[in-house]
């Protein structure tokens, strides 16, 4: 069969002309996720992996880009604080959460102290979204409420503040 082309070539010179993208090296990868959100260092390589790379030259490039400054710890562990406590989470699923990407205790504290706003407060929005204003919450309103929270990782000094003055306690 003729193609476009006319010369017999299935494909047209303007697909000739194209040229195939070279394979991304393990470091423009990297970057590549880097360049969409911070990623742990236990994250990046697990990803680098899955995308084919080998374990050890994924490690070599995770450590590359940390001494380079492109991938922090820390950074990530402030990032994951801020975006969760935006989505309504407390402290504890938190602190959970940064445990299974591989962050120590040492960097988990420092993220959750560095977090300026009151837990307190993203308790009380998060009853607000979900519930309405506290103060007019019946009793089974706000045993519904206290759940969520404590399911949400706040703890139940936290709780008890947000839905205290709510009505009368239990």
């Amino acid at each position: 069969m003729i193609g476009p082309g006319g010369d017999g070539d299935e494909t047209s010179s303007s697909a000739r002309k194209r040229r195939r993208r070279p394979e991304p090296s393990p470091i423009q990868r990297a970057l590549g996720l880097l360049t969409r959100r911070e990623h742990s260092r236990k994250e990046l390589a697990r990803k680098l992996g899955g995308r084919g790379i080998e374990a050890g030259e994924a490690a070599a490039v995770v450590q590359q880009l940390a001494e380079a400054g492109w991938q922090d710890d820390a950074r990530f562990a402030e990032s994951l604080v801020r975006s969760r406590a935006a989505s309504g989470y407390g402290p504890g699923w938190i602190r959970a959460e940064l445990g299974t990407h591989g962050l120590g205790a040492e960097a988990v504290s420092a993220a959750l102290a560095g977090f300026e706003e009151d837990w307190s407060a993203v308790a009380r929005d998060l009853v607000r979204r979900r519930f309405g204003d506290a103060a007019r919450l019946d009793l089974v309103q706000r045993r519904k409420a206290a759940d969520l929270l404590l399911r949400r990782g706040f703890a139940m000094g936290q709780v008890r503040g947000v839905l205290h003055g709510a009505g009368d306690e239990d």
